[in-house]
């Protein structure tokens, strides 16, 4: 089956059309800003061209920063406010003219990796932990989804975990990756102690630089890079657009 992957970050928006069966993207990934402010309208209109410049007229699986139950909204990190209560599948539907399901962007990212990446075949609980914008989390148990855990909020030394250990936190807080590190790091043990995972999969744009922190890291459950790199998100949403429910 081929379905478009979108994937909805607080500063890009990026989709591909998608081999269901294998994760393989068809073509290459078409990035665009997110729009200042993170709008429902502006972002919706995003996702139109992304229809647009694949010519797609078929299936389309976004994966979006929020708790997403039944399509709709129920939490705004790094994007605007006005997306709670708001039925996210719907507007994209009605803006693309296609069927399009929505789910949380850990949660796809981490679809993508337990079914064809760093964590296929893995027994137990596994974390996936995308670090851009914020901190977004996917928690799978042999390999079945807990949705919308969003445990980029939990607190860290009185503080809303993402604004320490995020990807922006780092940039706009001007740390070096050793700082950084130990923060993530603590974040990371504040993980274990909750869910004592067999794996932790650290996915989104940090990682691309992950020789510079990886190596610093004590927490004791392994951890390893997501296989499918920036793409996972655009992967996992079109997987999950594929599942049978």
């Amino acid at each position: 089956m081929q379905i478009l992957g979108i994937d909805i970050g607080g500063t890009g928006i990026k989709g591909a059309p998608v081999e269901t069966d294998t994760g393989r993207l068809l073509a290459d990934r078409f990035r665009l800003p997110t729009p200042e402010g993170a709008k429902p309208d502006p972002v919706a209109a995003v996702v139109k061209e992304i229809t647009t410049q694949f010519d797609w007229h078929a299936p389309v699986g976004c994966g979006f920063p929020a708790v997403i139950r039944n399509g709709v909204a129920e939490s705004a990190a790094n994007i605007s406010q006005r997306w709670i209560g708001l039925n996210t599948a719907q507007l994209f539907s009605e803006a693309t003219q296609c069927p399009v399901y929505v789910l949380n962007d850990a949660d796809a990212a981490g679809l993508a990796e337990v079914t064809f990446g760093a964590g296929r075949g893995v027994k137990g609980v596994i974390l996936m932990i995308t670090i851009g914008t914020g901190l977004g989390s996917g928690l799978f148990i042999n390999g079945i989804l807990v949705p919308n855990t969003e445990l980029g909020h939990i607190e860290v030394d009185c503080d809303d975990a993402e604004t320490l250990a995020s990807d922006e936190a780092r940039k706009d807080q001007d740390l070096s990756w050793k700082k950084w590190a130990k923060r993530l790091d603590k974040y990371l043990n504040s993980l274990e102690r909750l869910f004592s995972p067999d794996l932790i999969i650290l996915g989104g744009g940090a990682v691309k630089k992950q020789d510079q922190f990886l190596p610093l890291l004590t927490v004791r459950t392994q951890v390893v890079p997501a296989a499918l790199g920036n793409d996972a998100g655009i992967v996992g949403a079109a997987l999950a657009a594929s599942l049978p429910r």
